[in-house]
């Protein structure tokens, strides 16, 4: 596999696991909750990858239209297959998650708002929601005293905050808060247990790129375990104020 690119390196490594970031399926029911989506709701998965939660949410609200949104290809093909049990009422597309349409009921975005910024993200999300829409997403987040470990683990994420600094970045999108929890152990294990065993099963015949990202995800996953009760995401849900 010495001939592969970098990207394709990436899409190898990620081709069988569930996700493609930490999350777990309550999650979204407790979202679905806090924010009093409808049965009937439009729904819109930004940034779905390969579609672990679009299948989620088909799940939690049978009645719901669902439209998944994501720019690599790869996971687009793979969130369609797996959402095709659920027929035309789920639509995955290849496309900007900073361009939506809608009007939604909710948008959800699992670990990749980060990528808009949270403030800029949600005022160009504003005009996509339905008269009491709700954006559900999760950031990370540093927590209280965090240990060198905790800091190491976030040094390529300077803009983190604690808990407070996300509630004013979406506090100047002109959005309110109506429910927070935070994402710790249990969903950072669901996708780092799956993703040291898939590195051991390709490390045998990986080389060059492969065997570059290989490292790089093994460094992560050992940055995680230095301090996995500390690494979090705040999973928020927020309103237009």
């Amino acid at each position: 596999m010495s001939d592969l690119t970098p990207e394709e390196a990436f899409l190898t490594l990620y081709s069988d696991l569930n996700r493609e970031g930490p999350g777990a399926a309550a999650d979204l029911g407790w979202a679905l909750s806090v924010a009093a989506t409808p049965a009937e709701a439009r729904i819109c998965d930004a940034g779905c990858g390969s579609g672990a939660d679009t299948v989620t949410l088909a799940k939690e609200r049978p009645r719901a239209q669902i439209e998944a949104v994501d720019k690599i290809a790869h996971f687009v093909a793979a969130a369609r297959q797996r959402t095709a049990p659920f027929g035309a009422r789920v639509q995955v597309r290849h496309g900007d998650m900073a361009q939506l349409d809608g009007p939604y009921d909710l948008i959800w975005c699992a670990g990749a708002l980060y990528f808009l910024g949270v403030t800029e993200g949600l005022k160009g999300w504003r005009p996509a929601l339905a008269p009491g829409g709700a954006v559900a997403f999760s950031e990370p987040c540093l927590l209280p005293r965090p240990s060198q470990a905790a800091r190491d683990f976030w040094a390529e994420y300077p803009q983190i905050s604690d808990v407070a600094g996300i509630r004013a970045r979406v506090a100047a999108a002109g959005y309110r808060v109506l429910g927070e929890q935070m994402q710790i152990g249990d969903a950072w294990e669901a996708y780092y247990i799956p993703m040291a065993k898939r590195i051991a099963k390709l490390r045998p015949e990986a080389t060059g790129a492969l065997a570059a990202a290989l490292d790089e995800a093994e460094a992560e996953i050992a940055r995680w375990r230095a301090a996995p009760s500390e690494i979090a995401y705040a999973l928020m849900v927020v309103a237009p104020a």
